[in-house]
């Protein structure tokens, strides 16, 4: 019941807001839980996952709702960032684990000369400020995964600050226009992972893997400048997109190498902003989105019948789709940051501060990193725009789909056909099929070479529309055959033979004559029939624009 997304300028900070009528009067959020509210907590989650906001009532109150995230990327990387450890996934456990790593007494940090890099460079693509001088952390907390009883991290002053996202979401009833939107980023911070938990319900115990334990992140906290699930995931997708392009990240979700924490709360405008919960280790976009949305609709229903919303950590139950609680946060956790004793401030130069002499080897060069960026998604999407004069929500396309973008940069490489053309048959045809079989782009059994081959014919209107569609059905089969080869055994290629088509032609409006009287009177049907009767005769091998063109010229 969500109503148009607005966004609100108010004194000091700017709030992304998400408009939703509500029907009951709205009771201030008390900081601490009540019996009821707990007693509502303990329903089924089942239950929960159906509890939606009441149908608005007129001059119903409406509702804001607030989200941040906090992006972890894993940062593409040989070894991790403090030891010399490889990293590797889905390694047998426990066996990418060095003595640091273990946290055995006397091992010290060395940091990762890569890491560091990677951190300059997405601050860099993201528009930060990146700091010439950052400080390493120890944040302390005691999870069996964490062997050292603290996580180094750069909370005080990190390497990058003050960024911005700027990403696109459709708009409109058809959902057929684009909108540029911005995000701002707080900062950009190196820190370790932790090890991995795995619980073993059947024997009632926990082991612990410490392969991913001191593997390098990248983690980006963004401000809560997004108002629903789609805006995020959409963010997220243009950040994931950043990251391969850069190669700091694979950015592989289903490989946990991007990780995602959703802040929400609501609010009423005008009034301070709601109790906020935190849903935890988002893994899909898909879920992420979700997530969100459920959360938003589960506060303004739990406010609206009277309750209250906790300051709490919750999960995503993908398959109930609903957030069901985890812990508690209400007592503050006293994470004890300290600085880091066993790392010095980590320097950064640029070109002007360069020490006299340095080798290049023992500094890092802010400007020479800034010199090697690569094309990031929103200058290829300005770039496909302008070269091909496609759609913008067509470039988003592109890129969003991986390696749709490949794909069609080779088909046009290898077909005479308009770029136009290309796009609609890379988008429409080839991406719905791809979707329907629930096939990657890389397993598409047409290869970009077959489908040029077929454009060409239609370009060369060696056959028809109609035809074509018939080869790409063939081809898509994967019979290794060609699209000429396919025309040839079917017979499918275009009359040539405008004497013999003009016959046809005259043969059927004499066979029609009452349908050849409408036609003559202006009826589009009329001639619509004539030239499907034409067809038909020829076995759908006269293109539809020729027979229209030769029926006027004998009607007139």
């Amino acid at each position: 019941m969500a109503a148009p997304i607005l966004r609100w300028v108010g004194p000091g900070k700017r709030w992304a807001l998400a408009w939703v009528d509500s029907s009951s009067s709205h009771r201030r959020v008390s900081p601490n839980g009540s019996a009821s509210h707990r007693m509502r907590e303990q329903r089924s989650v089942a239950q929960q996952s159906l509890h939606t906001a009441p149908k608005p009532r007129k001059g119903g109150h409406k509702w804001a709702a607030v989200v941040g995230l906090e992006v972890h990327a894993q940062i593409s990387s040989n070894s991790k960032l403090f030891s010399g450890s490889q990293v590797s996934f889905a390694a047998p456990p426990n066996s990418l684990v060095s003595f640091f790593d273990a946290s055995l007494p006397g091992t010290l940090p060395v940091l990762n000369r890569r890491c560091v890099e990677a951190a300059v460079m997405t601050g860099l693509a993201l528009n930060c400020h990146i700091n010439k001088k950052s400080l390493f952390d120890r944040k302390h907390y005691f999870y069996a995964d964490l062997p050292a009883g603290y996580q180094i991290t750069q909370q005080r002053l990190p390497i990058a600050v003050r960024g911005s996202l700027t990403y696109g979401v459709f708009v409109g009833n058809k959902r057929s226009h684009m909108a540029t939107k911005t995000v701002r980023i707080k900062q950009i911070q190196l820190e370790q992972d932790s090890g991995k938990s795995l619980h073993d319900d059947l024997r009632s115990q926990t082991l612990i893997d410490l392969n991913r334990a001191g593997v390098g992140l990248l983690e980006m906290v963004l401000e809560p400048d997004l108002s629903c699930g789609e805006e995020a995931a959409t963010v997220v997708r243009e950040l994931q997109l950043i990251l391969q392009a850069l190669g700091t990240s694979k950015a592989n979700m289903a490989e946990g190498q991007l990780r995602v924490d959703a802040n929400i709360s609501v609010h009423q405008p005008g009034e301070p902003l709601g109790i906020r919960t935190e849903v935890k280790n988002l893994n899909s976009i898909r879920f992420l989105a979700r997530a969100i949305d459920h959360e938003i609709q589960r506060q303004i229903s739990e406010l609206e019948s009277g309750g209250v919303i906790l300051n709490e950590t919750r999960s995503f139950d993908h398959r109930l789709g609903c957030t069901v609680p985890m812990r508690d946060k209400e007592g503050k956790q006293d994470y004890r940051f300290m600085p880091e004793p066993n790392l010095p401030p980590l320097v950064l130069y640029d070109t002007a501060s360069l020490p006299v002499g340095v080798e290049p080897q023992q500094v890092i060069n802010i400007d020479q990193i800034r010199d090697t960026l690569p094309e990031l998604p929103r200058v290829t999407r300005e770039r496909l725009v302008r070269e091909y004069g496609m759609l913008p929500e067509h470039s988003f396309t592109l890129l969003n789909e991986v390696g749709l973008l490949q794909f069609f940069q080779s088909v046009m490489k290898e077909t005479r056909a308009e770029p136009k053309k290309v796009t609609s048959w890379v988008l429409n045809v080839l991406l719905g099929y791809l979707k329907q079989h629930n096939l990657a782009v890389n397993e598409s059994p047409i290869t970009p070479s077959a489908l040029a081959g077929l454009l060409d014919l239609l370009d060369s209107k060696a056959i028809s529309s109609s035809a074509a569609k018939e080869v790409f059905e063939e081809l898509w089969k994967g019979k290794a055959k060609t699209a000429a080869q396919i025309v040839s055994e079917k017979q499918l290629e275009l009359m040539q033979d405008q004497e013999a088509l003009e016959q046809l032609c005259q043969a059927t409006m004499e066979g029609h004559p009452q349908v050849v009287t409408d036609m003559k009177t202006g009826n589009p049907k009329a001639i619509n029939k004539l030239i499907g009767l034409v067809r038909k005769a020829t076995l759908n091998r006269a293109d539809p624009a020729v027979i229209k063109n030769i029926l006027e010229r004998l009607s007139a």
